[in-house]
């Protein structure tokens, strides 16, 4: 599993041109999700990012997280996350290691329910849909992570 996280001052995510999902300050989190990831590995991850001291102090110091700083999550769902480029003699990525969506979407779902049961709001695109995704990203500050 892993995610790219983005501090933002505001973010909005577009289906067919409808918002799904629409912040103001907190993270906009892209995931991915590879075949034989867990449910641990998704509460893990939310958990991990709730408590990420991404946001300033009164220093301005990396010292607060989204629950501090009383944010929220937008979570879009990004199979292209688990594109391996390595492997390959072309440049085209294989998409072969991300979690087919049977699998895929019920950790998705999983991940958003622990970071609201961490006291996250959370917004959301539409798993699996063509989205466009509209950030600001603040600082910029963007993290990724794996598990």
């Amino acid at each position: 599993m892993r995610a790219v996280c983005q501090r933002v001052s505001e973010a909005r995510v577009r289906v067919d041109g409808a918002v799904t999902g629409e912040i103001g300050p907190g993270l906009v989190v892209l995931l991915g999700i590879a075949r034989n990831d867990s449910t641990a590995e998704a509460e893990r991850l939310a958990g991990k990012i709730a408590r990420l001291r991404i946001f300033g102090d009164d220093r301005d110091r990396f010292d607060r997280s989204v629950i501090d700083i009383r944010g929220v999550v937008l979570v879009v769902s990004q199979f292209t996350l688990i594109a391996d480029t390595k492997r390959q003699k072309g440049t085209r990525p294989n998409f072969s290691d991300a979690a087919p969506r049977d699998e895929a979407e019920p950790l998705y779902d999983r991940f958003c329910e622990e970071l609201r049961s961490l006291g996250v709001p959370v917004e959301t695109g539409l798993f699996g849909a063509m989205m466009a995704v509209e950030l600001v990203n603040d600082g910029p500050v963007t993290i990724i992570l794996d598990v």
